[in-house]
């Protein structure tokens, strides 16, 4: 397994479109990277010849290829939709805890995805089952809809969705199906990334843009902090701002690793920011050698940038194989540092006698660096050096990402020096934080804060989604935005 932060989830919704199960299947596709150990998809078909809205499920554990392989789509009828890929945490990989989550409350029936991590979600959970609510599940997600199910039936349901999340901290995109509309909504603080566009005469809402190339749709804007957009009738859209004014503060590291690079993520490209990542630590942090190197596929892109600053040569001396599944079967005899080598293998006619500097994205625990440099000096690399384009891990996240615990994390508790001594390389140096956000400040997609204007029924006087200038960090800087309360000794909850 490789040392990095495991994915959150992805998020995907369709409205009038008669094709919604595939369009969400595909969105589900392109945002594959986000999670990996379950997929699923709710449909709506508001024209059901039973006379009333007729909602359809499938889901299942594995990639959204094995759950929806040989799949008749003509099952999920309907022209609206959302979906879900998902990464399991602490509570473990079954198909109870598999979203979108459906129910039958007062009033209708609802059908919910969720990305994130709600912080006092054992504190509601708790507090709901003492007043005789059942859990199936072990997700967060499960809390907001039975809080959703508790409100007022008498109030309309974008009031029953306001009511919930008033109780809830933490982390959270929301994609929310009722009969007739769907809830695309972010957390005041915006942790999580969440995006709009059209599509004949229609919506799609999505994690990231990618999922916008894949199906042909057009990005319009990011959904904003704190914001429920309300998508009704053929395609009638509401804008809902009932928190008050909180000052954004979204995930810094989907520029680091987590989003694909050809998103667009909080109106900058990822791939103009992680280049410049790698030109900001060949500036900070130079050193001679013959080649650069990436660790494939995380370091590709910041290597880049570091090469055509350093004008050092890139080349890939190290090779991924792109077709090792979730699981191998591992042989009988044992094979030294058999995990890496499955995935990686070093370019030993390239390396022999060369000084390399490799470039990678993080360091989190170190032992799979370590194992890397090994394989390089046996490989014949006369020197290793090491550059890391963000700054050094020291603190979990509690926002929706499966992160190891603070002592795990080799930054928390060893100096520079003595992770270089660790890891065996001859020299390391970390990106600063001032130079990762000057990489990411400086790299703006044009016309991004136009498109970001909010639309509908505004309920607060400022309504611009804005591209945001503060960013959480708390992995690198321990500053957490939102109280954590009791997580900070415990394991990243379910997402």
């Amino acid at each position: 397994m490789f040392d990095k932060f495991r994915e959150e989830c992805g998020l995907m919704g369709v409205w009038n479109n008669p094709e919604a199960a595939n369009i969400a299947y595909l969105g589900l596709f392109a945002q594959q990277h986000r999670g990996q150990e379950g997929a699923g998809v709710v449909t709506l078909d508001r024209a059901s010849t039973r006379g009333a809205a007729r909602f359809s499920v499938h889901k299942g554990l594995g990639l959204v290829s094995e759950v929806f392989g040989e799949f008749d789509f003509s099952t999920l009828p309907g022209e609206c939709a959302i979906g879900h890929v998902r990464y399991t945490t602490a509570g473990g990989n079954r198909l109870a805890n598999v979203q979108p989550f459906f129910a039958e409350v007062a009033g209708g029936s609802i059908a919910i995805a969720h990305n994130g991590n709600l912080t006092n979600a054992d504190q509601l959970r708790q507090d709901l089952i003492d007043k005789g609510a059942i859990f199936s599940a072990s997700s967060d997600t499960e809390v907001i809809l039975h809080l959703i199910a508790r409100a007022p039936r008498e109030q309309p349901i974008v009031e029953r969705l306001i009511s919930a999340l008033r109780e809830v901290r933490g982390a959270y995109s929301l994609v929310v199906l009722w009969r007739d509309r769907l809830f695309a909504v972010r957390d005041p603080h915006g942790l999580r990334p969440l995006a709009l566009a059209t599509l004949d005469g229609g919506h799609i809402v999505a994690s990231e843009t990618c999922a916008f190339n894949l199906v042909g749709a057009t990005f319009q804007r990011d959904v904003a902090p704190g914001e429920i957009v309300e998508i009704s009738g053929n395609a009638e859209v509401k804008s809902y701002f009932p928190f008050g004014h909180t000052e954004a503060r979204p995930c810094i590291f989907e520029y680091v690793y987590f989003a694909r690079p050809d998103s667009d993520v909080y109106g900058r490209n990822v791939y103009a920011v992680r280049k410049r990542l790698g030109e900001e630590l060949a500036r900070e942090q130079p050193v001679n050698a013959d080649l650069v190197i990436p660790v494939p596929d995380s370091g590709v892109t910041a290597a880049i940038g570091f090469s055509q600053v350093s004008k050092i040569p890139l080349e890939l001396g190290l090779i991924r194989n792109h077709y090792v599944g979730r699981t191998f079967i591992e042989p009988k005899q044992a094979i030294r540092d058999f995990g890496v080598k499955i995935k990686l293998n070093a370019n030993a006619a390239l390396l022999r006698g060369k000084s390399v500097i490799v470039v990678d994205d993080s360091l989190v625990r170190g032992t799979t660096s370590r194992k890397l440099v090994a394989m390089l000096r046996g490989a014949g690399a006369r020197e290793v050096h090491l550059r890391i384009s963000s700054p050094p891990t020291t603190d979990p996240c509690y926002y929706g990402i499966d992160t190891p615990e603070k002592g795990q994390l080799i930054a928390s508790h060893m100096s520079v020096e003595q992770i270089k001594e660790y890891i065996g390389v001859d020299s390391l140096a970390y990106l600063s934080r001032d130079g990762m956000y000057r990489a990411v400040e400086g790299s703006s997609v044009e016309g991004s804060e136009v498109n970001s204007t909010v639309i509908g029924d505004n309920k607060t006087p400022s309504a611009s989604a804005k591209i945001p200038a503060t960013f959480c960090d708390a992995c690198f800087t321990g500053n957490y935005p939102i109280s954590i309360g009791g997580h900070r000794d415990r394991q990243t909850k379910l997402l």
